[in-house]
């Protein structure tokens, strides 16, 4: 069974709906920060501080390696996994790409209270939101598929990811069926 995968800013939602629509789908929830802290036998914030965000990155590009590998899995991945485009292609390539967003000022608010954040333990945190957001924003739309969740409870999220799903596996089996990559829905 394909992937789903979850790109997206910090506190757009990726953890809370991905866990759900694993639920409804019978598959295997995996957050790609989980993986890294249990190989790196630290959190994000100690290995940013600890070995710097340069190591973080490769070590985030193995784990998106490692998991597009995978099949039946909901991936939750990390806010800045789409810095490498290779890393975008290969989960992408394993499944559904979706890619929730969220407003500077949503983001800033689910996630204000929490401290293992590295990226925003700074004096104004809804700037670096903001300036992450549009250094990211040509990466983010790399994704396929895009779901704002600003103004969305969580179950909406979660049912319109299954909609994506569901016309996504329709997209692949119709394009294997066919034997091409440019094959269409007949509606």
């Amino acid at each position: 069974m394909e992937n789903v995968v979850l790109f997206g800013f910090m506190g757009a939602g990726k953890t809370v709906v991905g866990k759900e629509v694993a639920r409804k789908l019978c598959m295997e929830f995996v957050d790609m920060d989980d993986i890294i802290e249990e190989k790196e036998g630290c959190s994000i914030s100690e290995i940013f501080a600890e070995k710097g965000e340069k190591h973080f990155r490769e070590v985030e590009s193995e784990a998106a390696r490692s998991l597009s590998r995978r099949e039946g899995l909901v991936i939750a991945t990390g806010g800045g996994v789409v810095l490498d485009r290779k890393n975008v292609d290969a989960l992408q390539l394993s499944g559904a790409g979706i890619c929730l967003t969220a407003s500077p000022e949503v983001i800033y608010e689910r996630v204000k209270n929490e401290s293992h954040r590295p990226l925003l333990l700074t004096d104004n945190p809804l700037k670096r939101i903001r300036s992450l957001l549009r250094y990211r924003a040509p990466f983010y739309a790399k994704v396929k598929y895009r779901i704002d969740t600003s103004d969305l409870p969580a179950e909406s999220v979660v049912e319109n990811i299954l909609g994506i799903v569901k016309k996504d596996r329709e997209i692949s089996a119709a394009t294997r069926s066919r034997g091409g990559e440019n094959a269409d829905l007949k509606s």
